[in-house]
């Protein structure tokens, strides 16, 4: 991407959180590029860049390459992520509980008990990635919150209540911050990597408790899922930013991943 000031050409552009443009190191100051709005640079920190992230449209938000950081490393949930991860969680609960809308897979699921136990998990395992990129971000002192996408909760919504089909995106953790290659990459394999070990764990659920076999090798299938499809190296997908950091990490998650999803959906069928 091309320097907005120069037309430097800038393989990793510092995004500046203020008027939202893309500059080179050079430039990545709000002064050096004669930024509009760097009267908000007298704003503190965390609330400035909070407030650069949240101008942003749903799915432009993976990670802001700017300028500064946050000095705080402890993890810290704000009042409106709670409510953000609040809302998401019905969500997701109501797309785990809409299977029970297929008398078939009802009946092989096991009951309410059961159903409920499945939408469970569904949950914990989409937030359980979120979360992991979550403190990654904030261990490396950068902003790092969960926020709906207004497409991404239609969609879930829809899903619900869709026999055709399910997507499971309501929204995701925004980063702010000045990040360099290797920190995004582990900052993004975090997410996969949780997801790796669930379904690793489920499978050894599955030989240890075989009267829920069904039930914890598709916790099994859907972590793998989560992970495989997470780690395609193509766009705003962690695995795009893992591959570009370390490819013999990527592979390794990949093929881990592959494994995982493979060996799951021969459980269940």
């Amino acid at each position: 991407m091309k320097c907005q000031k120069c037309g430097q050409e800038a393989f990793l552009p510092f995004k500046c959180p203020y008027c939202g443009g893309y500059f080179c190191s050079e430039h990545r100051l709000p002064e050096n590029h004669e930024c509009p709005r760097r009267e908000l640079a007298r704003v503190p920190r965390e609330e400035a860049q909070a407030k650069a992230v949240q101008r942003q449209k749903s799915y432009d938000y993976t990670v802001s390459y700017a300028p500064l950081g946050t000095v705080r490393k402890n993890i810290y949930f704000s009042d409106k992520e709670i409510r953000h991860l609040a809302i998401a969680a019905l969500l997701v609960m109501g797309i785990g509980l809409s299977a029970g809308m297929f008398p078939n897979i009802y009946a092989e699921i096991g009951g309410p008990y059961m159903l409920t136990l499945f939408a469970a998990i569904l949950t914990g395992s989409f937030f359980i990635h979120e979360i992991a990129h979550k403190i990654a971000a904030q261990k490396k002192g950068l902003w790092a919150e969960f926020r709906l996408t207004f497409m991404g909760a239609i969609l879930t919504l829809i899903s619900i209540i869709s026999p055709l089909f399910k997507i499971i995106s309501p929204g995701a953790v925004m980063v702010a911050g000045f990040v360099d290659r290797e920190s995004m990459g582990k900052i993004s394999i975090a997410g996969p990597a949780t997801n790796i070990t669930l379904s690793a764990i489920f499978l050894m659920t599955v030989v240890l408790i075989p009267q829920y076999d069904l039930m914890f090798s598709l916790g099994a299938a859907f972590n793998a899922w989560i992970a495989i499809f997470n780690l395609i190296p193509f766009g705003i997908l962690d695995g795009f930013k893992v591959f570009l950091w370390n490819k013999k990490i990527w592979v390794l998650a990949f093929t881990a991943s592959l494994a995982l999803t493979i060996i799951s959906y021969r459980f269940i069928y």
